[in-house]
């Protein structure tokens, strides 16, 4: 029989034509079926004896059985589907999730299956594999619950930069009522989802009972099924608020298809054929269109105005907002670096060298930043918002590396100044070097004033100065020869005044020794 589907009602209409003497080219021409496929069911009802008129048509029940078998009888028997070679592998396929279109090709690839892809769809349809899920509505009281998800949003060029950036489109949507709450940002960050969530219970004016949503990063560190782990900064928001996070089962977004709908009416709604300005503007034209369009459409499902509904049938039934607007707060895991600063958002802020390598947590406000190490705060900053910025205490260094920072030039000339002349002109000339940076030969030798005393190193610095070596390995092998105790000769003079002509009485050069 033909491949082509007939109800039984065309059954039963076509075999009451017959038993009023219509021929099977009249029924044809009527469009119901075609001559072939009349002249089996007439076969098979004269055999039946359905085309008597004195007898009553059978039921449906009746006729699905009779044409159901003569359909497997005159199935051609030599026809064998290609892909039933590999029934039990493509079982297995399917009873693992495995999409059809994959399984067609791991076929083609692995085995050579010269079959199409209809032929395994239809195989899978024949062993009633692939069935969908059944799914039911959920219903929310006023008040109850909103469900939260973010969106690609659109590419912005700032009209005064230039500068082109991605967008996501944040959308909380009350689930009874269906009015939305969204907003366009620039990242998914977690201090961008907390601050989206206050403007929207503020937007609302009011707090719902239970927040649905899925597992993104900003929101859940571990998604699972009985015992998923919440993001401490939105545990936080959500204490101070007074509500529920409801994460979805991993991989089941059903469980939030109000505001997936949200998100694609504001994408394929609000979005497209509009020019903005800046995400200022992306902003204000969003609200706007909330309140006018989106808020008076009547919605598909409720059939009602989101808008009117939320004002006359849940906004009373909301929380209301907190007396003291909730601390927005990011926690994060941070450990210290050998240089004895943390990075967060690409800044760095300080922590005592003591915790190297240990692992702290920070807290990010919108003016501060706080270090907590085993419960107890070690250290408080200012917020950085530059990437690269730096904030350092100064006690949170090693004492060394503290040493060497206070010591810069200024310090080392004082230092000099207050022992000495000699001493002081030495530091000066070091300094004067226009090759080596002698910062810590200076800083050496002002240190050789604790072990020698003032008066020595002034001694020492004036001997090396008058044999023209200000070097600080020249003060210190004065000071451990005791070479400062000695005079200087009184016929020795620097080698930059020696007389180079010629004279009769000069006596030659090896006989001059300078000490």
């Amino acid at each position: 029989m033909s491949n082509r589907r007939f109800e039984m009602y065309q059954y039963r209409q076509v075999i009451h034509r017959m038993r009023m003497g219509e021929s099977d080219r009249s029924i044809a021409r009527a469009g119901q079926m075609g001559r072939i496929k009349c002249g089996q069911v007439r076969v098979i009802a004269g055999e039946r004896g359905w085309l008597d008129r004195g007898l009553p048509l059978p039921d449906d029940e009746v006729l699905v059985a009779a044409f159901e078998q003569e359909k497997q009888h005159d199935s051609n028997p030599t026809h064998q589907s290609l892909s039933g070679a590999y029934e039990e592998q493509i079982r297995k396929w399917v009873e693992g999730s495995v999409c059809m279109t994959t399984i067609h090709q791991t076929l083609v690839d692995r085995f050579g299956f010269t079959g199409s892809y209809s032929s395994v769809r239809r195989l899978v349809q024949r062993l009633k594999l692939h069935q969908p899920e059944a799914t039911c509505i959920l219903d929310f009281a006023p008040g109850e619950a909103v469900q939260v998800d973010f969106g690609k949003g659109p590419d912005i060029t700032d009209a005064f930069t230039g500068q082109t950036f991605k967008t996501w489109i944040f959308v909380m949507t009350l689930c009874f009522s269906r009015h939305f709450y969204a907003e366009i940002v620039t990242d998914q960050k977690v201090g961008t989802w907390l601050s989206c969530h206050r403007r929207a219970f503020e937007f609302f004016n009011g707090v719902p009972a239970k927040v649905i949503i899925d597992n993104p990063k900003c929101a859940i560190t571990k998604a699972c099924f009985r015992d998923p782990e919440v993001q401490r900064s939105y545990g936080e928001l959500a204490e101070g608020y007074g509500f529920l996070i409801s994460p979805c089962p991993p991989r089941d977004p059903q469980k939030k298809g109000r505001v997936e709908s949200g998100v694609k009416y504001v994408k394929n709604r609000f979005v497209p054929l509009r020019e903005f300005r800046s995400l200022a503007d992306a902003n204000g034209q969003l609200h706007q269109w909330i309140l006018e369009t989106a808020g008076n459409r009547i919605h598909g499902t409720t059939r009602q105005k989101p808008l009117s509904l939320f004002a006359e049938a849940e906004r009373h039934l909301l929380k209301p907002l907190p007396d003291v607007p909730v601390e927005i707060a990011t926690w994060c895991q941070v450990k210290l670096h050998v240089n004895c600063h943390v990075q967060f958002e690409k800044a760095y802020y300080s922590a005592p060298f003591t915790l190297i390598h240990q692992t702290m947590w920070l807290k990010a406000t919108d003016n501060a930043v706080k270090i907590y190490h085993d419960l107890k705060l070690v250290a408080v900053h200012p917020r950085l918002r530059e990437p690269g910025a730096r904030s350092t205490v100064e006690e949170h260094l090693p004492p060394e590396a503290i040493a060497y920072k206070l010591q810069d030039p200024q310090w080392c000339l004082r230092q000099a100044e207050a022992i000495g002349p000699a001493c002081h002109q030495m530091i000066q000339t070091l300094f004067a070097d226009r090759v080596l940076d002698n910062l810590r030969a200076a800083q050496g030798v002002v240190g050789l004033g604790k072990k020698y005393g003032s008066v020595r190193l002034e001694s020492a610095c004036q001997r090396a100065l008058h044999f023209e070596n200000p070097r600080y390995q020249t003060v210190k092998t004065i000071l451990e020869k005791g070479l400062d105790q000695t005079s200087v000769p009184g016929d020795t003079v620097p080698l930059s005044s020696v007389y180079t002509g010629s004279g009769r009485f000069l006596r030659p050069p090896g006989v001059m020794r300078l000490h």
